[in-house]
């Protein structure tokens, strides 16, 4: 099972406003385990960035005049999450922003890349309806330290999402891993409880009432008995 947990940081909060990807971070988890494999690239927007916008992630449009345009690493992006399951905080923000950029290159949809999208803002909300579930009200709820996180980050955000969402489907896995070991054991009781077969040898008198048998047989099928065949092996 091969996931990619996804972040992205923009210019501001619309892309039918005109703003753009900033930066972009995909880190693999395969079977529930980060690789240490991840893409992550800043690019240029060639436009300002709301004012807003830098207070939360801290990045200048100085930091990227000389970065690549989202044109130059759209292929090597979708080529990092092509057939995996996005796992992203808040999906509807990022995959609009993202579609926003593919359109204006004419590529397909990000759907189209990708084996569907999780969005664990959507599950946090599930499970704690009422309550905070934004990533950091999340680490602190699961014991995910997220100290290092003074302004978002896509790729720090990544890191910190993959531990909160193992942690948001724990409970998934426990019972899949514990209804896998009661399976084992009731195979292994059932084992146990199995009788253990009893062989009964027959006795001479046994063997030679089927020995007269079997001539019998074959005296009223003139020799054509299939058991008398391997009698002398019986």
């Amino acid at each position: 099972m091969r996931q990619i947990i996804l972040d992205t940081e923009t210019t501001g909060l619309d892309p039918n406003q005109g703003h753009r990807i900033i930066e972009v971070a995909a880190v693999e988890m395969v079977n529930r385990r980060l690789t240490g494999n991840h893409l992550h690239r800043y690019v240029n927007p060639d436009r300002d960035i709301d004012a807003g916008a830098m207070q939360v992630h801290g990045i200048t449009p100085e930091f990227l005049q000389d970065k690549p345009r989202f044109a130059d690493v759209a292929q090597e992006f979708v080529d990092f999450i092509r057939g995996a399951e996005l796992i992203i905080h808040n999906a509807p923000f990022d995959v609009g922003f993202l579609n926003m950029e593919l359109r204006l290159l004419e590529m397909p949809l990000l759907t189209t890349w990708c084996d569907g999208v999780t969005d664990t803002l959507a599950m946090a909300k599930a499970l704690h309806p009422g309550q905070r579930n934004n990533l950091d009200a999340l680490c602190k709820r699961y014991g995910v330290d997220n100290t290092a996180r003074t302004l978002h980050g896509a790729l720090l955000d990544c890191e910190l999402l993959a531990a909160v969402y193992l942690a948001l489907t724990r409970g998934q896995e426990s019972l899949s891993i514990g209804l896998e070991v009661r399976g084992e054991r009731a195979a292994q009781a059932a084992a146990r409880a199995r009788p253990k077969p009893i062989l009964l040898q027959a006795s001479s008198e046994e063997l030679a009432a089927h020995a007269r048998l079997l001539e019998a047989i074959a005296g009223e099928s003139k020799g054509a008995c299939l058991w008398a065949e391997g009698q002398e092996g019986v």
